[in-house]
């Protein structure tokens, strides 16, 4: 389709509609209408497997789905079953229910390097316990964060480090700094000048890089030699990696991990895991200090917690981690190969382990641009393919893959004529997309 005829006029309306009631016009802000193209932000009405349709009625190969939580494909069929039994049956109660055993008991059985666990809702609820039971433990305030990850928690305590810090005293965040990822000299430097005041390392294990070789086993001995708790972010790691995560992959194992996103299939589910002697910490079986891990009043809903023990049987008993993988790899290579042919392979640049890949767009001094980018939406839109990212889901087929480079060909092709001019504006149609960090609306 002519991105010149490509419109939704029903999505555009929707979107005023959402402005009018919603901060944002979304309850996340990644899935803003600003990190799209001017009125080319769809608004879904339902999806299936890969696939999305909008209230357009254009039907959509979906990558990145619920911001990487719906890694098997929407309304799978292994997980709404597991669901539907749960949902006549109750799904809040006064005691645990039953359901939070078989829940403990799948996860520590499928990530074996942890020893208990605690079921939330969300990433922050989890990365913030962390935070909190390892300030409790350690008596230390300062908290040490991987400059390298974009996000931890809606918390004050890393949300004051960000742009979008009104409303966040600076004596919060003065207690959070923050170390290079990849090098261990550094994060030693960091340590020592705040001797005996940080309280943990909190760090994504591995993202769009492969950690260097000893890397994360120096931050463990690291952590040990300064008397500091090791947090591993799970929540894109955990599941796309291995079933048990990237420490499970590589074999360094965390005080404390945090995992969500692909835990659910897109139902609402997080987890703290961790040692027992800190995790009991927030439990009774101890005799010191009380901490409040975590008490949330929907964290063991039946129905979430079946979802999660779906997914984990899914992925082990399907090898959903080696499909995604297979998946990345064909992706990855088709859109490098399509983007050379139309001689734009230095401009559009596809990053990240093969299931969980993103892509950068270069403008013609190879600096990254958001004008670029929002021509590149443009033409994936037009063409059927809604990408804020390329991270696949396992419910992709290979004809969905060779279809996304077909038209991911067809807008590299507009991208060389944009480059020729020097100009990407006469084919932007609007104001560019917008970073999801920033100071000013």
């Amino acid at each position: 389709m002519d991105t010149e005829e490509f419109t939704l006029p029903r999505s555009r309306m929707a979107n005023e509609r959402l402005h009018a009631m919603i901060p944002g016009g979304a309850h996340t802000y990644a899935k803003g209408d600003d990190q799209y193209p001017e009125n080319l932000a769809p608004v879904i009405s339902h999806g299936r497997g890969a696939h999305v349709w909008d209230i357009d009625d254009n039907r959509y190969i979906e990558y990145g789905s619920g911001l990487r939580s719906v890694s098997l494909g929407h309304a799978h069929p292994r997980v709404i079953e597991a669901v539907r039994r749960e949902l006549d049956r109750g799904s809040n109660f006064v005691r645990p229910s039953i359901v939070e055993v078989e829940a403990a008991e799948r996860f520590l059985a499928t990530v074996p390097t942890a020893e208990m666990v605690k079921f939330a809702k969300n990433g922050s609820d989890v990365t913030t316990a962390a935070v909190r039971l390892a300030r409790a433990i350690t008596g230390r305030p300062r908290v040490a964060v991987c400059g390298a990850h974009p996000f931890f928690s809606v918390d004050d305590w890393f949300i004051g480090t960000t742009p979008m810090s009104a409303g966040i005293p600076a004596t919060t965040t003065e207690l959070t700094v923050a170390f290079p990822y990849g090098d261990l000299a550094a994060t030693e430097e960091l340590l020592t000048r705040f001797q005996d005041e940080v309280a943990c390392l909190i760090l994504e294990p591995a993202s769009h890089t492969e950690p260097p070789p000893g890397y994360l086993a120096g931050l463990r001995t690291l952590a040990d030699r300064h008397g500091c708790v090791l947090i591993f972010d799970e929540m894109i790691t955990g599941l796309r990696w291995s079933e048990a995560g990237a420490q499970g992959l590589y074999g360094v194992v965390p005080d404390l991990s945090t995992f969500g996103k692909a835990l659910g299939n897109g139902f609402a589910v997080s987890a703290l895991a961790g040692r027992r002697d800190l995790m009991e910490r927030g439990g009774l079986r101890h005799s010191g200090d009380r901490v409040f891990l975590l008490s949330t009043t929907h964290g063991a809903e039946t129905h979430s917690l079946a979802a999660a023990m779906a997914v984990q049987t899914t992925y082990v008993e399907e090898g959903i981690t080696a499909r995604l993988h297979a998946l990345g790899e064909r992706l990855a290579a088709g859109v490098r190969d399509a983007a050379a042919s139309m001689g734009v392979g230095d401009h559009i640049a596809v990053r990240g382990r093969a299931s969980n890949l993103v892509f950068a767009t270069l403008d013609e001094n190879r600096q990254p641009s958001q004008q670029y980018r929002t021509l590149f939406l443009r033409h994936l839109l037009a063409g059927g393919v809604l990408a804020p990212s390329f991270v696949v889901s396992s419910a992709l087929s290979d004809a969905d893959i060779d279809r996304t480079v077909d038209v991911v060909a067809q807008a590299c092709a507009v991208y060389r004529k944009a480059l020729d001019a020097a100009d990407p504006t006469p084919w932007v149609a609007g104001r560019p997309v917008k970073p999801v960090f920033r100071r000013l609306a």
